[in-house]
């Protein structure tokens, strides 16, 4: 039995630490009720595929859609084809349009939540029309209704690259919401994810995009469900959320902040839809099972120490964070192999999956601890680094 980890610096040194046990968090006997909460998941690629910079995703659908599985095992809810699935970063359309079509029908057979996200990113040409860019998210929005899920209108670049206003934007949202079938939830998403969406709702300062984004809910109450923020910024998501019109929720999906944006204060709480859930689906689970019990000290205990872990997946290049979300699942025994669509595994170096490590262990994160440190292990020999 392994009791140890070895870690690597940037400086090429090692040091050794206690592998620690998992934390001890049981599954719900039903559906969360402190909070919704969905987890951003991730696509596993075949191992044995061409999978490289460029080449079309050739999925892994059995590993894939398991790990759907895990994440409906533990009460949350999946939202499918987001950024974590590699959007605009290795997952082709073609391989869009069929993950929204299996997990919608596995969310179904499995009774659990599941939104996707809308795009306008199957359309090749990088300048189009607010016309064009209507009808490719229409395209979009009902192929996700056919397939039985939930839409999350994501933040679109051709929208970003074609809109010259904030009433461009309002344009094209009250079009497209005035098609939907039922409520979607709006995407706010930062720079730091995706730097092609500068000014996004019609400016580079948040509190003025925040009066077209609030319009927009505003004018669509019944088409609205809500919106997930990607600011990384928890005064502006908090600013927001005061602002939502009733019934219209707000979705965090600060990957840094979580724990407190969830909580809330006087005025209420965020919901969660966060690639972090999907790298921490029980540590979510076990501390929005004990807010829906009013056990706020337990909460804060469980899901506080897992931010560290979270800044460090989500630290700087923002965009890369989801090589630690195929990591932890890797670790902890959810794929067979370390590998990703378009190669993006390789987008992150030795010393910062050993941090992951580092932090994972430190918060109970490894569910598996012997498993997770025996593939830990085998990496670092495959790179050159024995075991001190």
């Amino acid at each position: 039995m392994t009791d140890t980890l070895t870690l690597v610096e940037p400086d090429g040194s090692t040091r050794t630490i206690e592998l620690a046990p998992a934390a001890q968090l049981t599954r719900p006997h039903g559906p969360l009720t402190g909070r919704v909460a969905y987890a951003a998941a991730h696509v596993v690629p075949r191992a044995s595929a061409d999978n490289t910079p460029g080449e079309p995703a050739d999925i892994d659908w059995d590993a894939t859609l398991a790990f759907r599985h895990h994440l409906f095992s533990w009460g949350l809810g999946v939202a499918d084809a987001m950024d974590t699935a590699q959007r605009n970063m290795g997952l082709d359309p073609a391989a869009v349009r069929e993950l929204i079509t299996r997990s919608a029908a596995e969310a179904s057979a499995a009774g659990a939540r599941i939104v996707v996200g809308v795009n306008t990113d199957h359309v090749k040409d990088e300048v189009i029309s607010l016309p064009q860019v209507i009808n490719a998210y229409k395209e979009q929005l009902f192929h996700a209704e056919d397939a039985g899920a939930g839409a999350v209108l994501m933040a679109s670049r051709h929208l970003a690259r074609a809109a010259q206003s904030a009433d461009d934007y309002r344009r094209v949202y009250d079009e497209v919401l005035s098609v939907a079938s039922a409520p979607v939830v709006l995407h706010w998403l930062g720079t730091a994810f995706d730097p092609h969406l500068a000014g996004y709702f019609g400016s580079h300062d948040w509190r003025v995009a925040a009066d077209a984004v609030v319009a927009i809910i505003e004018t669509n109450r019944e088409n609205v469900a809500g919106i997930k923020m990607s600011l990384l910024d928890a005064e502006s998501e908090i600013a927001v959320r005061r602002r939502l019109p009733a019934g219209a929720r707000m979705f965090t999906g600060d990957d840094f902040h979580y724990c407190s944006l969830i909580e809330g204060d006087e005025q209420g709480g965020s919901d969660a839809l966060l690639g972090a859930f999907a790298a921490l689906a029980p540590h979510a689970s076990g501390a929005i099972q004990a807010l829906g019990d009013g056990d706020t000290e337990r909460y804060r205990a469980i899901l506080e120490p897992t931010e560290a872990l979270s800044r460090q997946i989500f630290a700087a290049p923002t965009f890369y964070y989801k090589t630690g979300v195929a990591f932890m699942a890797w670790l902890n025994g959810h794929q067979a192999a370390f590998q990703m669509v378009g190669g993006l595994h390789a987008a992150r170096s030795l010393p910062h999956l050993s941090r992951i490590v580092d932090l994972a262990n430190a918060c109970g994160a490894l569910e598996h601890p012997e498993v997770a440190a025996a593939r830990w292990r085998s990496l670092l020999e495959l790179n050159g680094i024995g075991a001190a």
